[in-house]
């Protein structure tokens, strides 16, 4: 009985190590798929690019400007009254 026991939960453990490599297998894209998402990629775009570059770059300013005053800009830019 010991000996059938072993070999049902060997099988199983086996079974399930297939089955998530099934799923694994299932859910991973393909190299063309690979491809077409890093052509989407904003960074594969010039324009996109310096356009977030810009974006980054007035954010950077923003937190730079907030970090040198006492005043608490969050209640809107340029003090209190």
């Amino acid at each position: 009985m010991s000996g059938m026991r072993t070999i049902l939960t060997s099988l199983t453990l086996v079974g399930a190590v297939g089955a998530s490599y099934g799923v694994w297998a299932i859910i991973v894209p393909g190299e063309e798929k690979k491809k077409e998402l890093l052509k989407n990629l904003p960074e594969s775009n010039p324009a996109r690019m310096e356009e977030s570059r810009r974006r980054n770059a007035l954010m950077l300013q923003v937190l730079k400007d907030a970090a040198e005053t006492k005043d608490n800009i969050a209640r809107g830019y340029g003090g209190q009254k």
